[in-house]
């Protein structure tokens, strides 16, 4: 192991137990014992040299390409230590700092999500097959957080929670029209649809999830009362009862947020109510990981509250309801990622090793960040008048209560998988 690798790691791993091999064969012990043990073996001199000066982006790389192998601990175990020894040492070495520090300052230009962007952007992860999310994802292929109301659920059961829990919050009436920003797989749509007597539409940027949607929509005889686009929302200029997005936020960029709410205003009727969940951050505003940003989603951003209420109030909104969702994203990539586990095999017949060893680190390192960072889910009901919802919370209780026994006698399912077939992955721009 070089010196200076060796020197950032002393000041990174002040807890923990990491024992790292190098290239050529020595290990050294970082750490203070403590915790489960994690091993690491950096197999190549280039790897080495990579992780001493850009370890945030350059360990998930030498991983994806086999120049680096985790022995012991796994992903999540690295992350681990990584992320509960921040602010302690390794991580405010100058050089590092001042990476993660430009990130942060170039952020707004890496977030110029034109719609045509957009649609590239979204492409480059949701047009990934359908056979691959149906690998790890529950049987209504919910690819957001689940809303653990008990922690012993199964994803089936927090993922319809989490349904409950969002429709309650919209305070659906039957036959009102609803826009889902985001429609994915469509699960939310068809729930919402067949529980409330309502009218949706659903728009998507995905070509693989608007024709996953259209076809299960068909297939539950529902196509009159929800019908899926391939669209931008900023090209809609119709007016509805409800607008609900869920894990969508998160591609906007820090630069449309105002774009989104004002549009959001516009396509929301004088008695209309929305409900926004996305991933965010419960600290101060900063840059989107290195790794996630190259490999997994060109274009994300997930904000701070603080960088989120000033676009709501200059819409014209009024922000009626807030709720943090705390840990609940995190159970949710453990059971993904166990899911994927399982699954290794058909993965890699689809895709390769290479593609599994990226999907591996991205479901581990987000855990972690759900777990040891700052990355939580944010609830937020919005309404364009101060007296439109009830004073109260109740009526959501009683809602969920209602769905609740509902769901019992009744659960959607997704279609039947299709042949799995192998796809070359583009390398990132």
């Amino acid at each position: 192991m070089n010196i200076l690798l060796k020197r950032v790691l002393d000041r990174l791993v002040r807890t923990g137990n990491l024992k790292v091999t190098g290239p050529k064969g020595f290990s050294v012990t970082f750490g203070d014992g403590s915790g489960e043990p994690v091993h690491m073996h950096i197999k190549t001199a280039h790897a080495e040299r990579a992780i001493t000066f850009d370890p945030m982006l350059a360990v998930p790389e030498a991983y994806m390409d086999g120049e680096l192998d985790i022995l012991e601990g796994g992903v999540l175990g690295v992350m681990r230590i990584a992320f509960q020894n921040m602010g302690s040492g390794g991580i405010d070495a100058t050089w590092s700092k001042a990476i993660e520090g430009l990130r942060h300052a170039f952020r707004r230009l890496q977030q110029i999500n034109t719609a045509a962007r957009a649609r590239r952007n979204v492409q480059r992860h949701y047009d990934l097959s359908g056979d691959l999310y149906r690998l790890f994802l529950d049987d209504d292929m919910q690819y957001s957080c689940a809303y653990f109301e008990q922690p012993d659920m199964t994803l089936d059961e927090a993922q319809t929670a989490k349904k409950r829990h969002i429709a309650a919050k919209l305070r659906l009436k039957a036959g009102q029209t609803v826009l889902d920003i985001g429609s994915g797989w469509g699960g939310l749509g068809l729930y919402l649809a067949k529980s409330f007597d309502v009218d949706v539409q659903g728009v998507t940027l995905s070509t693989e999830q608007h024709g996953v949607a259209t076809d299960r929509a068909h297939a539950q005889g529902l196509e009159n009362r929800v019908h899926f686009e391939l669209r931008d929302y900023r090209e809609l200029n119709e007016r509805f009862d409800r607008i609900v997005s869920v894990g969508m936020f998160e591609h906007v960029g820090v630069n449309h947020f105002r774009t989104f709410f004002e549009k959001s205003a516009t396509l929301l009727k004088p008695d209309g109510v929305m409900l926004l969940h996305t991933i965010g951050r419960s600290g101060v505003p900063w840059a989107t990981s290195a790794f996630i940003r190259k490999y997994i989603f060109p274009g994300g951003y997930i904000p701070s509250l603080s960088e989120v209420m000033p676009a709501i109030e200059k819409s014209g909104l009024i922000v009626t309801d807030i709720e943090i969702l705390r840990l609940h994203y995190a159970d949710t990539l453990k059971h993904w990622g166990e899911r994927f586990a399982a699954n290794r095999d058909k993965a890699k017949a689809i895709y390769d090793e290479r593609f599994c060893r990226m999907w591996e680190f991205y479901l581990a390192a987000s855990e972690a960040a759900f777990r040891w960072q700052d990355l939580v889910i944010f609830q937020i009901q919005i309404a364009k008048k101060n007296d439109t919802l009830p004073m109260t919370r109740d009526y959501m209780a009683k809602c969920e209560k209602a769905l609740e026994m509902h769901d019992m006698g009744h659960r959607p399912k997704a279609p039947a998988a299709k042949p799995a077939r192998r796809r070359k992955v583009a390398d990132p721009e």
